[in-house]
């Protein structure tokens, strides 16, 4: 709801990153783009990448796991062909997204639907005993979160895009207030249903889910559940990378990365640099070999500065009380959404010292950064012209010029 009020209240690409920008400065808003960048959004990417190699492959591989090289190599080729259909065309973009939604949404329905049918078989024996050896501090209580939430991920994404929709104090809300409870809903029936059938042992070990799932209850027709759940995380990988390249986009126009990134292809009005960027970083963390690994990492930092974000909501709201807001809700909704977020990020920290010392320390490497690149206004000449040379390469390379440049010539 926060980023409903944000998204009508400042109507900016980039959600977080301008929300941070315009309540706390130009540091803390670097922050977020430097953990972004990095960390937060070609994590996500890879691992959504990597499940959809996997689940394409695995059919080939039913005894055993794929092989890491076979999976990797499907993960790079897939991201770097979504990558040129972003650069190519938006329209492409959102038919894929398109299709490939209705795609997920019917292979959860059969999911859903087999899991009803088990159920009412009376098997319930799974949940006989389902807290059973469950760690009930609070600490693991947050961690347990983070992978669940790491499932959810993409949820404030449309917040990227906002300076793309049509009448977006009426269209955003719309599509949010839709779109958040729907899926919602449909993950919990269907992780239900996983549970109806599986064992947890059994999920736990699988690679896979929706395969194991589909070879106990589909029989001959468990051949369609791993094209469906690959189309599935194609089109959450395909509108990954739409959302994401917005944000470097917005965060290169306001001066906070290379202005490279910043560049729209004259012909196809994408932001062609900041595309092939992301996807150079999501390969490299493809070649990871227990990149989920990092889902903790990842959780942490995103846990950390969507606190940060929520503050921010709170404090214009006291600082700026009269701003025009074309929604308002009660106070208590952002109270209650920050003590969750705070809850996430300090209870952590004793659980997972690790964790959270790397994530943190991450965080606090991206000021110096800041001060060398951003905060140092005298630099040698030579270094801007180092940076100017730069991007004067990409834009002769990608034919692309800056947006003020690209309104001028259309």
């Amino acid at each position: 709801m926060d980023f409903i009020i944000s998204g009508t209240m400042i109507p900016k690409s980039g959600g977080d990153y301008a929300y941070i920008m315009e309540a706390f400065g130009p540091l803390p808003a670097f922050l977020y783009l430097w953990v972004a960048l990095f960390i937060l959004v070609p994590t996500g990417n890879a691992i959504t990448a990597i499940t959809f190699a996997q689940y394409i492959l695995q059919p080939m591989w039913p005894t055993c796991d794929p092989p890491y090289e076979a999976v990797r190599l499907l993960a790079a080729v897939t991201t770097c062909l979504l990558t040129v259909i972003n650069c190519y065309n938006v329209k492409w973009v959102t038919r894929v997204q398109d299709i490939f939604t209705a795609t997920k949404i019917f292979a959860l329905c059969i999911i859903v639907i087999a899991g009803i049918w088990h159920l009412c078989a009376g098997n319930v024996k799974h949940f006989e005993e389902p807290m059973a050896g469950t760690q009930s501090e609070p600490g693991y209580i947050a961690l347990a979160f983070y992978s669940g939430l790491f499932s959810y991920s993409g949820w404030n994404y449309l917040n990227f895009v906002t300076e793309e929709l049509k009448d977006p104090y009426r269209n955003l809300p719309r599509a949010i207030c839709i779109s958040m409870p729907l899926v919602t809903t449909i993950y919990v029936v269907t992780n239900i249903a996983y549970f109806v059938v599986l064992a947890r042992d059994e999920i736990l070990a699988s690679q896979a889910v929706a395969v194991t799932f589909g070879s106990k209850m589909l029989g001959g027709f468990s051949f369609i559940m791993p094209f469906f759940v690959a189309c599935s995380t194609f089109g959450s990988l395909n509108g990954a990378i739409f959302a994401s390249s917005r944000l470097f986009f917005v965060g290169a126009r306001q001066g906070h990365l290379p202005r490279a990134i910043a560049l729209i292809d004259v012909k196809r009005l994408t932001p062609v640099p900041s595309l092939v960027f992301m996807c150079i970083i999501t390969l490299t963390l493809v070649i990871i070999e227990d990149v989920y690994v990092l889902i903790n990492y990842v959780s942490f930092v995103e846990a950390l500065f969507t606190t940060i974000s929520v503050t921010g909501l709170l404090w214009m709201r006291y600082k700026f009380p009269h701003l025009h807001r074309p929604i308002k809700v009660p106070l208590a909704l952002p109270v209650i959404f920050l003590c969750i977020c705070a809850f996430l990020v300090t209870f952590p920290c004793y659980v997972s010292p690790w964790e959270v010392s790397v994530g943190l320390g991450f965080v606090l490497c991206g000021i110096p950064v800041y001060l060398i690149t951003i905060g140092w206004r005298s630099k040698p000449e030579w270094l801007n012209k180092a940076f100017n040379a730069f991007n004067n390469i990409c834009a002769k390379l990608f034919v692309c010029v800056a947006e003020e440049q690209e309104m001028h010539y259309t």
